[in-house]
């Protein structure tokens, strides 16, 4: 792997993959929705969108036939942190994938007519996420737990917020958002001198400027409940987690696995195999440079919801009191070890890691790394965190559906009662 670190401060991250035909292309930026301002909520996602709507070269319909001529793969996302272009082709296509995907970076046109079809887009999406409980529920977790902070503000952003956001307002934006100290440009799989060099040139064309910075954020407990004509109560309860930063990182993940990660784990089999008190339970992680939840989610009828939190209480009690068993810690760490190495199969895998690594953490992790640090894990080091995460009185709880008043939660579960934020919306 090649690292060639331009004078404006873009970085071009290189990763030749033998006997592939395969070559994967990615635009990193470092400017997410938690590098708005209140004001600004939904501009990072907005403008991912109009990526796609044309360039001074090509219009919407041209970028789209393009990618299919070459039988590319082309498409972006948005997180929190960051946004993501990338295009995946034959190899033979690479100088055209490459061409299409700079051209779209770095000379959209942001035409006003563009801005109030997308708008539309935006706002359609925005009900659909509306209407997908498991969402909505964590949208509004965020939201109580990072009060005031950009990280709990929603990446889609919101329509009052979406409604003053021209053509011009959006390049402004990008101007000030994309620049070169906050790129990374993956490549990974079967490439040439040719195609380096054009990214080379291309990225060397960019202004100088600072990555975008983001204020940190900070936890506090909450519990918020929002009423929804469905038939199954959405409920998610989060203790605070690990920033992704953090060498502990390794053990939460596999403390995850073991209380929620998968068909094997504490939740599962306790909840749904032998009590039969809902279809879904899992647990997950949500981690940022500066913060991090770790969250179970549960969708349960309300005639079962008492005793289905009840036993996903005892289960996280029990895992925070005792920690896991030997068994338990060597069948998580087998999983994975044997889930990161199967992550990185694929050219457009690897492209992502390196990508997203290098942008977020700093550094690409080799595999070995990963593994390494997996291992050196041990039952005590998981059962000692566990006590430490697992912390009732810092829990958090948001739940949709035909829900009860916070104050119900926070006394079925024992949380601590905090005063004014327990509300319902």
């Amino acid at each position: 792997m090649d690292l060639i670190t331009l004078p404006n401060g873009a970085r071009l991250l290189l990763n030749p993959v033998p006997d592939t035909r395969i070559a994967s292309l990615g635009f990193f930026w470092g400017a997410g929705s938690r590098h708005e301002k209140a004001a600004e909520n939904g501009a990072a996602h907005f403008l991912e969108h109009m990526s796609f709507k044309g360039t001074r070269r090509r219009d919407a319909a041209c970028l789209a036939r393009e990618a299919d001529a070459i039988g590319g793969q082309l498409n972006a996302y948005t997180s929190k942190d960051h946004t993501c272009y990338y295009i995946r082709c034959l190899d033979q296509h690479l100088g055209r994938a490459a061409d299409l995907l700079c051209d779209m970076m770095l000379c959209s046109r942001f035409a006003q007519e563009d801005v109030e079809v997308e708008r539309g887009v935006i706002l359609e999406e925005i009900d659909m996420y509306e209407d997908t409980p498991e969402e909505l529920c964590a949208e509004r977790l965020d939201r109580a737990v990072y009060p005031g902070s950009s990280l709990g503000r929603p990446v889609l952003g919101r329509q009052s917020t979406l409604e003053g956001m021209t053509g011009t307002w959006l390049k402004d934006w990008q101007r000030e958002h994309y620049r070169p100290g906050a790129l990374v440009v993956s490549l990974s799989g079967s490439f040439g001198q040719g195609e380096v060099g054009f990214l080379t040139q291309a990225l060397s064309a960019l202004e100088p400027g600072p990555a975008p910075k983001a204020k940190p954020a900070v936890y506090a407990p909450a519990a918020v409940t929002r009423k929804k004509a469905i038939e199954q109560n959405h409920i998610i309860w989060a203790f605070p987690g690990l920033s992704y930063l953090d060498e502990r990182r390794y053990a939460l993940i596999l403390l995850n696995s073991i209380l929620g990660g998968g068909a094997s784990s504490r939740l599962f089999q306790e909840v749904r195999e032998k009590r039969g008190l809902c279809y879904n339970v899992y647990s997950t992680l949500s981690d940022h440079a500066d913060t991090g939840i770790w969250e179970i989610y549960t969708a349960v009828n309300r005639d079962q919801e008492g005793q289905a939190l009840a036993a996903i209480r005892d289960t996280a009690a029990r895992l925070a009191q005792e920690g896991p068993t030997q068994e338990e810690a060597d069948r998580a760490r087998e999983q994975a070890c044997a889930g990161a190495a199967m992550s990185l199969e694929t050219v457009q895998a690897r492209m992502n890691h390196q990508g997203s690594s290098l942008l977020l953490q700093g550094r690409v992790r080799s595999l070995s790394e990963i593994l390494t640090a997996y291992r050196q894990v041990t039952r005590e080091q998981l059962r000692d965190l566990a006590g430490a995460m697992l912390q009732f009185d810092r829990a958090s709880l948001s739940a949709v559906g035909r829900v009860s008043p916070p104050e119900f939660y926070v006394q079925q579960l024992g949380l601590k009662d905090i005063s004014g934020k327990n509300r319902a919306h």
